[in-house]
């Protein structure tokens, strides 16, 4: 049985990291001013934001529980672009209260719905490893309404477009995770316009793309582990492994994550949002980097929902 903390980390890297690219893409704007975009961020300086986050991951090893606070307020940057700076505090882990360490309580973590400006993944080797799946699923919101709001023209329920992305993205660092893909395109759709409660709701699909273009190392994980071409892979160093046969453990598989967001149509700010990441993956312990000399594959589900309020 593995340790709490390869628990922690094992979802961290194989479920969280995946979503960075998300926070790579910088749509390009429309020609629309945004006093005409449905979905426009206005900013007021000073304005106070708070989310609490609940967040449940389920592997085959067991499942994650865990609530934070994340609590912002607008200003400036450099550049005159509002951004909101967020803090993190109030941590519950399988219900246990955790302390975060003082480099996470003074963690500041930049996002921002400003026309041009791009959203990036910030330090995160100065934070608890707990707090790399909220700060990511967090940017994963704010990557989403940015291409909700900047390409097409959402205007009327059951208005839809298919953004593609299909680079692959990559979060491998290395030393632990020595090969680690995803290669996504997003699905958006306005699902819902309330024009009493002045609220708009968006449903945005990360999908594999027809032909993904992740690196599959070996022959072996060519072959679809679901119902479309494989989309993500990770090869990673086995380091709870005592024997020479299993130095590392290589996996591919499905990735998708379904996202729902709820809109202000008065200043474009986020009410609520939802994520559901379910993963299905093949996965085989191996002797040698090129991943020709395998053990039996074994095949399991990942599923990470993130809600916040």
């Amino acid at each position: 049985m593995r340790t709490y903390v390869q628990f922690l980390t094992g979802f961290v890297l194989i479920a969280g990291l995946s979503i960075f690219a998300s926070a790579q893409i910088t749509p390009q704007r429309s020609n629309f001013p945004p006093s005409e975009k449905l979905l426009s961020r206005r900013y007021g300086s000073g304005e106070k934001l708070s989310y609490r986050m609940n967040a449940t991951n389920q592997d085959r090893h067991g499942t994650l529980r865990y609530e934070i606070q994340a609590d912002g307020v607008v200003k400036k940057n450099a550049a005159g672009q509002f951004v909101e700076e967020f803090g993190w505090s109030n941590l519950v882990v399988n219900e246990k209260p955790t302390p975060l360490s003082a480099a996470s309580s003074n963690f500041r973590q930049p996002l921002s719905l400003s026309p041009g400006y791009t959203l990036s993944i910030p330090n995160l080797s100065q934070v608890d490893p707990i707090l790399i799946g909220p700060i990511t699923d967090l940017l994963t919101f704010y990557a989403d309404m940015t291409i909700a709001a900047g390409q097409g023209n959402l205007t009327h329920p059951g208005d839809h477009f298919y953004f593609k992305h299909g680079a692959p993205n990559s979060w491998a660092d290395g030393n632990y995770a020595l090969i680690g893909e995803d290669s996504i395109d997003f699905d958006v759709t306005l699902t819902d316009l309330n024009t009493a409660d002045k609220i708009a709701t968006i449903e945005v699909r990360h999908v594999p793309p027809a032909q993904p273009e992740v690196k599959l190392p070996a022959a072996w994980m060519r072959a679809p582990v679901a119902d479309t071409p494989n989309n993500w892979v990770e090869v990673t160093k086995n380091f709870a492994s005592k024997s020479a046969a299993d130095k590392y453990v290589a996996s591919v598989g499905k990735e998708t994550f379904d996202v729902q967001i709820k809109v202000s149509l008065v200043n474009g700010q986020m009410i609520s949002g939802h994520i559901d990441n379910p993963l299905e993956v093949l996965e085989r312990d191996c002797a040698d980097e090129a991943l020709t000399t395998c053990g039996d594959p074994v095949r399991y589900k990942i599923r990470r929902q993130i809600e916040i309020r």
